[in-house]
């Protein structure tokens, strides 16, 4: 590894540090007041977007970036959900999109009152519990790729329940780095995970 690659990985690193810590202080915010858990991301998400050198952002977009448009709190859209692991797992291949390989494991799914979908172990190294979704937004209000729920490689994780539930609030949904620079390369949401409904909840496109 010559000098010059050196500092973006520690960059990269800075980064994760950064949204992990994030997260372990919504996490700790979500049970005293779930709207401010969610004012606490926006202002981090918006931050490392505008400050960070790893932001998904180029240099332009950045130049003039104020925030990211979230839809309103919606209560109604905040679950917890036990995974169903009774099914037989499955490995998956699926295009990122840029077009490379992405091995998942299907190792269970969630039934919400939203609809049903499938939750993915990323079978690289280090991997990660996944869960993504593309609903009637997708193409217009959101990205047509879809979004995130849950991604526990990048510590976007909103934890469980002391039951053993998860949880799973659509007001934390976010776009994945591809949808801001085509340069990043991100596995997309499969067919079983698409929604029939429109889930007006988290990032937006507009």
């Amino acid at each position: 590894m010559s000098s010059d690659t050196l500092p973006a990985w520690l960059d990269l690193l800075d980064w994760r540090r950064e949204a992990s810590a994030l997260y372990a202080r919504v996490r700790q915010e979500l049970p005293r007041g779930p709207q401010a858990a969610h004012h606490l991301w926006q202002a981090g998400r918006n931050a490392l977007f505008r400050d960070h050198p790893q932001s998904p952002l180029n240099v332009e977009a950045r130049a003039g970036f104020r925030e990211l448009p979230c839809w309103p709190y919606d209560p109604a859209l905040a679950f917890h959900a036990q995974v169903d692991t009774s099914g037989p797992q499955e490995r998956l291949t699926v295009p990122s999109s840029t077009g490379q390989d992405m091995p998942l494991v299907r190792f269970g799914r969630v039934e919400l009152p939203v609809g049903t979908l499938d939750v993915y172990w990323i079978d690289v190294y280090g991997g990660g519990v996944f869960l993504p979704f593309r609903d009637a937004t997708g193409g217009q209000e959101s990205y047509g790729g879809g979004r995130y729920l849950l991604d526990t490689a990048k510590s976007a994780d909103l934890g469980r329940t002391p039951s053993g539930e998860l949880v799973l609030d659509f007001n934390f949904a976010y776009h994945p780095s591809c949808f801001y620079d085509p340069r990043w390369s991100c596995p997309l949401a499969q067919p079983q995970n698409v929604l029939g409904m429109p889930v007006r909840a988290g990032e937006r496109a507009l």
